[in-house]
């Protein structure tokens, strides 16, 4: 009996062990289910602020343009514009902290340098105060591995807790060292302010503890010092306060750089740091230029056609009426819309927002990028999101540049012009190509668009001597409309359908005449699909410079002068 009555505890006991465990498990899992949610809600909390503030700042981008002279209101704007944006950008940083969600992302570059110019940029926040500021980074230069968006937010929280607490006209610094062995930086920030008791040093780190402690007449969020607290330990450092009442206060980080000191799915081995001004500056008020002409400096003539994909309409309208004086524009309101109109109308760039509804940016950009027929269209992104996996996570959909919001509209017009720069540099590289340079081509791993210029040379190439292979036979041969055919091509290349055809043959005939100099010029004109060698003969000249007797005479004359010797 009392086996019985033990082995009954004990099942009960076990039992009763299993549900507490089940209890604990289920609440934690709705603690970590409630953090995800509210970090969601702050993530989009966010971006329908950010929206907003990029509709203001292309306000007035517009303003400055139409009514230059009130160009300090406009500076002011902006400047109150990017305390918002960093407002913002904390909260929402914050909220990941707590959340669990924060991300580590090193990648390789000169550390030093990039201290240096992010202070630099910083700087405003010290010298609006008219305290001094020195920046000492020693050695000047020194490759590592660092979160570059992490550490943005470092420096900028301990100088604007330096600018905010320290005295006006007081003195601000900051310092960077390395240790010994080179694997570490010590980041010093240093003010003459009032300093900070022995009492509120014990809160300092606390998450919303503001405080003033300084006894100064500000108003803070308390997240600036407690997030920075959060950033560095994710860095994988440590960060300390030394602070005297009356005479100052000096906070140092140190910070690990050596690849070895982070995980591998914290190493980011494909990019290097590109230091990006635009991104990281606040603005000077006092020196700021604006960046949006009356009249376009270079207006673009031959008529490139964008696309703008943005869901809030007063922004949509807007970049549609700064965009249209230098392009064609065209409008959709989400991912579906744009899909119809990327398949109804020429185009040579998407810039699409990626928070929408129905079809948002990011399949937007999968759905281009995966369709033979436009995957050789360029696309910009824009986004509300601050954070850099949000920037690779755009980057591997496909996308050819990304810009945060809000964003100048000189910036995205700054993109938008390097995009048909590379691609007028495409074109020109190929039609320069020789035969020979086009059978190289064929033959190496290509891109997408290459690849597609690939099969339509191979298609030509295999027709080289049929005289009626034109525009429609290589659009069957290819697997596509004729339309689609010349928009891509043209695209890629800058030569419509039948240019491009002609200058294959011509280029071919070339490397035969070089070959064998000895052919006929109608020999020639047939071997490559003209039927007419007059005709032929005025294409070869207009390509060449010279009529194709001249030039097989020329090699004769070459080849015979070489024998001779």
């Amino acid at each position: 009996m009392n086996d019985r009555l033990l082995l009954t505890l004990i099942i009960m006991a076990i039992i009763a062990i299993f549900l507490f465990a089940g209890r604990r498990l289920y609440l934690r899992n709705q603690r970590v289910q409630r953090r995800l949610q509210l970090g969601a809600l702050f993530t989009n909390i966010t971006h329908e602020l950010l929206t907003p503030l990029a509709v203001i700042s292309a306000s007035v981008d517009k303003l400055r343009d139409t009514e230059p002279q009130y160009s300090h209101e406009y500076d002011m704007m902006q400047f109150n514009i990017q305390r918002m944006v960093r407002l913002l950008q904390q909260i929402l940083e914050t909220s990941k902290s707590a959340a669990g969600q924060l991300r580590l992302l090193v990648a390789q570059g000169d550390v030093m340098k990039y201290i240096r110019q992010t202070a630099e940029c910083l700087e405003p926040l010290i010298v609006k105060k008219d305290m001094t500021f020195s920046i000492n980074c020693q050695p000047e230069s020194m490759m590592g591995w660092i979160d570059t968006d992490k550490l943005d937010k470092i420096i900028y929280n301990l100088l604007s807790n330096a600018a905010k607490y320290g005295k006006e006209g007081g003195t601000v610094s900051l310092s960077a060292i390395t240790n010994d062995r080179f694997d570490e930086i010590e980041i010093k920030v240093s003010d003459d302010g009032e300093g900070i008791s022995a009492k509120q040093m014990k809160h300092l780190f606390k998450r919303y503890h503001d405080g003033d402690y300084r006894q100064h007449q500000t108003i803070g969020t308390g997240l600036g010092l407690s997030l920075t607290k959060d950033l560095v330990y994710l860095n994988r450092g440590t960060i300390t306060c030394h602070s005297e009442e009356g005479k100052g206060t000096a906070f140092t980080v140190k910070l690990p750089i050596k690849k070895e000191a982070f995980a591998p799915d914290q190493i980011d081995e494909q990019h290097k740091i590109v230091f990006n001004m635009s991104q990281n500056a606040i603005i000077d008020i006092n020196t700021i230029v604006p960046d949006i002409n009356a009249e376009p400096e270079d207006p673009i003539e031959d008529g490139y056609k964008l696309l703008v994909v943005e869901d809030n309409l007063e922004l949509l309208m807007l970049m549609q009426q700064l965009l249209k004086r230098n392009y064609h524009v065209y409008i959709a309101r989400n991912g579906n819309e744009a899909m119809r109109v990327i398949r109804e109308k020429e185009l040579d760039l998407i810039i699409s927002d990626i928070m929408m509804p129905e079809m948002d940016g990011i399949e937007l950009t999968k759905a281009v990028k995966a369709d033979p027929n436009t995957n050789h269209l360029p696309i910009i992104l824009l986004t509300a999101k601050t954070q850099e996996e949000d920037e690779k996570e755009a980057l591997q959909s496909g996308a050819d540049e990304y810009l945060r919001k809000p964003f100048r509209l000189g910036d995205l017009k700054l993109r938008i012009d390097n995009i048909i720069e590379n691609r007028k540099r495409m074109q020109t590289e190929y039609s320069q190509l020789s035969a020979e340079e086009e059978a190289k081509h064929i033959a190496k791993a290509p891109s997408p668009d290459e690849s597609f210029v690939n099969h339509v040379l191979e298609h030509i190439h295999k027709h080289i001597n049929d005289e009626s292979y034109d525009r429609d036979a290589l659009a069957a041969d290819m697997g596509t409309s004729a339309s689609t055919l010349y928009n891509k091509l043209r695209s890629i290349t800058g030569m419509n359908v039948s240019a491009f055809i002609r200058d294959v043959r011509m280029k071919e005939a070339r490397r035969l005449g070089m070959e064998n100099p000895n052919l006929r010029v109608s020999d020639l004109a047939y071997s490559v699909g003209f039927h007419d060698p007059r005709y032929f003969a005025t294409c070869f000249k207009k390509q060449f410079g010279t009529q194709p007797k001249e030039f097989l005479e020329s090699l004769q004359h070459s080849k015979s002068k070489g024998q001779g010797k």
